[in-house]
């Protein structure tokens, strides 16, 4: 570990400098100070852009990505602005290295308080031409590596309340995504992974809240590598609505201490806009017409045939469109 990395040079004055004193005249309770935040693919991108957003904010950091000078890059960033970083190199679906960034967390500042899980690839093909490695990929990156960290992060914060004898501060933001609304078709492994995700944090938020914990995620609009030639380009004049910066400050708002009842939830975020997903709700109901009240095959055909006469095959049922035009001017993909 870097000597300027260790405990005991976390000075709360260093957590302030003038680069950083603008989020200092917000509430306490939007302050992270001495809170310790995981933040995974924290070497690009949202990755990137949340953890210094997290650092501005005081939060500890230790970062993940795969080994490379990214990771790095974003740890000199958060140093260069007055913060603290620790990186923890390697594959977020293996099971050591989740176990690595709690431990290091604990190891380098006695606590952790935050998991943004962000990491993730894409292999983008239709379903009937997909290879077996361009599944197993992206769901291992995407729902393994959300799942494993959240293993261990949920591990130690049950065990901490245990300790405690009632909740801890916990909180957790994974990073979903419209696809799993959309169903994108030339990405059924990421649609997969980003539903799975959804699952995931709903059934984290309800399995650890007793415990403190607070389990959230969002599905963002950014200009990030992984969208490179699927977004529109950035306007000439203004503000680039599709700036990841735009996504930070609700990721850091369900970090802090002022998030405490939002648990659970999915947001859409992007630009200036944050909408909450309702749950999928009952379209209709059928009921078997038949002397028992139970179902038969003429009588699905017979409840089905009319409901459905509308419908177009081309246009699936089960899928959200309605944060398509949430604000026009993130629109770009295709």
């Amino acid at each position: 570990m870097n000597d300027s990395l260790r405990p005991d040079s976390l000075r709360p004055d260093s957590l302030r400098p003038d680069s950083l004193r603008p989020d200092s005249l917000r509430p306490d309770s939007l302050r992270l100070d001495g809170r310790v935040a995981v933040v995974t693919g924290a070497g690009n991108g949202l990755g990137r852009a949340e953890s210094a957003a997290l650092a501005r904010a005081g939060a500890l950091l230790v970062l993940n990505d795969l080994a490379g000078d990214a990771v790095l890059e974003t740890a000199g960033l958060v140093e260069a602005a007055g913060g603290q970083a620790v990186v923890v190199a390697g594959d977020v679906g293996e099971w050591e290295t989740g176990e690595r960034l709690v431990g290091t967390a604990l190891e380098a500042y006695g606590r952790l308080d935050i998991l943004v899980n962000n990491a993730g690839v894409l292999r983008d093909r239709m379903v009937f031409t997909m290879s077996a490695e361009e599944w197993d990929t992206v769901i291992r990156v995407h729902l393994r590596g959300h799942f494993v960290t959240t293993h261990f992060a949920t591990a130690h914060w049950r065990s901490a309340s245990k300790a405690a004898d009632g909740p801890v501060y916990a909180r957790i933001v994974n990073t979903s995504s419209e696809a799993f609304l959309l169903g994108s078709p030339g990405q059924p492994n990421y649609a997969a992974a980003k539903a799975g995700i959804t699952a995931l944090t709903v059934s984290t938020a309800r399995a650890c809240a007793r415990y403190g914990v607070r389990a959230n995620a969002i599905c963002p609009r950014a200009r990030t590598a992984m969208l490179a030639g699927l977004v529109s380009p950035p306007p000439a004049d203004g503000p680039d609505p599709l700036d990841a910066e735009h996504v930070t400050p609700l990721v850091t708002y369900l970090a802090s201490p002022a998030a405490a009842r939002i648990n659970g939830e999915v947001f859409v975020v992007h630009g200036g806009v944050a909408a909450v997903l309702n749950p999928p709700s009952v379209r209709a109901v059928f009921r078997a017409d038949t002397p028992d009240g139970m179902w038969t095959l003429p009588a699905v055909h017979d409840a089905m045939d009319g409901a459905f006469a509308a419908s177009s095959p081309d246009s699936p049922g089960f899928a959200c469109t309605e944060t398509m035009g949430l604000a026009s001017e993130t629109i770009g993909f295709g």
